[in-house]
């Protein structure tokens, strides 16, 4: 038997060490256990490399090379009756493997599967488009070059789909501030004003309600993330309340600053 270990304040311990916390991996199971995804993956096998292959919560997920993702998309259409490509992204791996991960959710109404087709690609390498195989993907991968920075090869209109086209950096990479970076912050004075005004007007504030600098029990820690609740002022960094208003306040309207705040604890008031 295993020596016990005593269970106090387990709750108040910190627990999250890593700077990028990896969630555990749900179980996997081979894909011979399912007639259906063996026989589609038997066809993929017979005309393209595949790197990978498992089931993972009733889907079967295939790693293949970044540059067979068109012609085993159009396999799986055209052969395997996977009709619709319900979902397409990126994920950043930079930090972890100097690489992101593209994938690609199609579904099978005549079979009721879905699939997940996967590759890794490195930062600057591009990937083609899958938009003539499917509509679907045309502001997908949009915006995964848009957001990753993701260049996608022979699509009809690549260009930003939700910042503006002049913006600099990529809101979803994971290098990218919270609460955004300098350009970020001077983005509107510049465009409107000048960069003359920039004394006169101030750098934007950019939701600072929605990231507080000093949770280290929600993950918002600006920079970088903290162990469960990390004593910051320890560290040496002094603590200071959130200004809700810009200097002088609004006319009529009381200053709100996080200091005056009050907590409600009881729900039923």
């Amino acid at each position: 038997m295993r020596a016990y270990k005593p269970k106090d304040d387990v709750q108040k311990k910190s627990y999250y060490t890593d700077r990028y916390w990896v969630a555990p991996q749900v179980a996997k199971s081979a894909v011979e256990d399912d007639a259906v995804f063996a026989a589609d993956l038997a066809a993929i096998k017979a005309k393209f490399d595949v790197m990978d292959a498992y089931i993972q919560v009733g889907q079967m997920v295939v790693y293949i090379k970044p540059e067979d993702n068109y012609g085993v998309l159009e396999l799986l259409r055209d052969e395997c009756g996977y009709t619709q490509l319900s979902e397409m992204s990126a994920i950043d791996w930079l930090a972890k493997k100097g690489q992101f991960e593209v994938f690609y959710q199609m579904l099978s109404m005549s079979k009721r599967k879905r699939l997940r087709i996967k590759c890794f690609i490195d930062e600057k390498q591009a990937i083609n488009s899958v938009n003539k195989l499917f509509r679907s993907a045309d502001w997908s991968e949009r915006e995964m070059y848009d957001m990753f920075g993701v260049i996608v090869n022979n699509h009809p209109f690549m260009k930003r789909i939700l910042m503006p086209d002049d913006w600099e950096g990529h809101p979803l990479r994971k290098t990218y501030p919270l609460q955004g970076d300098e350009f970020a912050a001077w983005y509107e004075v510049d465009r409107i004003y000048g960069k003359e005004a920039r004394d006169i007007i101030g750098p934007e504030l950019r939701e600072p309600a929605e990231v507080n600098r000093y949770d280290t029990e929600r993950f918002s820690r600006l920079g970088h993330e903290v162990p469960y609740g990390y004593d910051i002022k320890a560290n040496g960094e002094p603590e200071k309340g959130l200004d809700y208003q810009e200097e002088g306040g609004v006319f009529m309207i009381e200053k709100f600053l996080e200091d005056d705040a009050k907590i409600i604890e009881d729900r039923k008031r």
